[in-house]
């Protein structure tokens, strides 16, 4: 397993704090960090910050040029594992993590099969990036989506009758 460091705990800390401040929506509410080699942080976004449609990861990318040398060796944080198949946008998470050449992915919750089935952690592995799940903050993540999951896992009981 590749090594998880205090500080890499504070930053995907810092992830799931910012997933508190997204709007109400119908989508997972998510914080994403991106910080240089040496942890300062380059760039944050949320869940709909910046746009009703908007991933946190995509936000944080955003703000980040994308021709900046740090991001050759950065590292993504977030609270939950980046998307694989996008139903509003053509380019996934996964997709944008891959473009913008980021080595390291570091999230706490694996995305749960309510929406579309979740292959980021597995997409980003096969193509060589470093991924790390921190089980122990999905309860956390769980709590801050608890409406969300409720009003899916509710769409998905419907549908199985």
């Amino acid at each position: 397993m590749p090594e998880l460091t205090h500080t890499d705990l504070q930053l995907l800390h810092e992830a799931v704090d910012l997933s508190r401040k997204c709007p109400a929506g119908h989508t997972y509410a998510v914080g994403a960090v991106i910080a240089d080699a040496d942890h300062h942080v380059l760039a944050t976004g949320y869940t709909r910050e910046t746009g009703p449609a908007d991933h946190a990861e995509e936000v944080a990318l955003g703000k980040v040029d994308p021709d900046d040398p740090r991001l050759a060796h950065a590292t993504i944080y977030t609270s939950l594992e980046p998307c694989s198949v996008r139903l509003s946008r053509s380019r996934s998470c996964t997709d944008l993590i891959l473009a913008s050449g980021i080595p390291r992915v570091v999230f706490a919750w694996r995305e749960p099969e309510l929406i579309v089935v979740c292959e980021g952690a597995e997409r980003l592995r096969a193509a060589g990036r470093t991924v790390i799940e921190v089980p122990e903050l999905a309860p956390q993540v769980r709590e801050i989506n608890a409406d969300v999951l409720r009003v899916l896992r509710t769409v998905e009981d419907s549908r199985n009758i």
